[in-house]
């Protein structure tokens, strides 16, 4: 299953919630061994979580999380412009038409389709909301796994902090890439927009970010 949900709304599904921080505590602190923080119930939150963001969530059958990431729009805070502007040459990113995309995070329990479904999920949340491009931040590996897929960023810029390179990249999900990507998660166009249907995810909760 496929979930589009507003922080705000993540709140009422209790086991979700709680094993997607914590699949995000093991992915960016125990494995990548990010600078991140990890609260006593060993999940990883920060400051943008309280922005109610929109998640975009593959959940198991038994009600856990697969794979997420999270999505803010750039008309406000978000951490490509506060924290990586060096990287972007000073730019600031504002457009309605443009989000952020960040922890981008697979479970353990996760598989080979997981991934392009999470990619495809967000394309069709750009295809729903008129938005044109994601822009986030990824290292060297994420770049490896965008081009197995098929959807390496246009990439804005890249600096080296010690042994590590970052980017910061914009993405397009045009008819192409989107069909390429439901290929690779084995699914039909019919099956995602049920999906998001099924969300009951209405345009009116972005009324004021789109």
């Amino acid at each position: 299953m496929i979930r589009f949900l507003k922080s705000s709304d993540l709140q009422q599904h209790h086991v979700l919630r709680k094993t997607m921080f914590q699949d995000r505590a093991f992915q960016f602190s125990t494995r990548l061994q990010w600078d991140v923080e990890v609260n006593d119930e060993g999940e990883e939150l920060d400051e943008y979580d309280s922005l109610d963001p929109v998640y975009v969530i593959v959940q198991s059958e038994n009600g856990q999380h697969q794979g997420s990431m999270r999505l803010l729009p750039t008309i406000g805070r978000t951490m490509v412009n506060d924290h990586f502007s060096d990287v972007t040459g000073g730019i600031i990113f504002r457009s309605r038409l443009m989000w952020e995309c960040s922890r981008f995070c697979v479970s353990k329990a996760g598989n080979r389709k997981t991934a392009p479904k999470l990619l495809a999920a967000g394309g069709k949340f750009l295809q729903e909301f008129g938005i044109q491009n994601l822009i986030g931040v990824f290292d060297q590996k994420m770049e490896r796994v965008y081009r197995v897929l098929r959807t390496s960023p246009f990439v804005v810029g890249q600096k080296t902090y010690g042994a590590e390179t970052i980017g910061v990249g914009l993405w397009q999900f045009n008819e192409d890439v989107y069909s390429e990507l439901l290929k690779l998660a084995n699914m039909s166009q019919m099956e995602m927009e049920l999906f998001f249907a099924n969300s009951k995810f209405e345009k009116k909760q972005l009324a004021t970010a789109v």
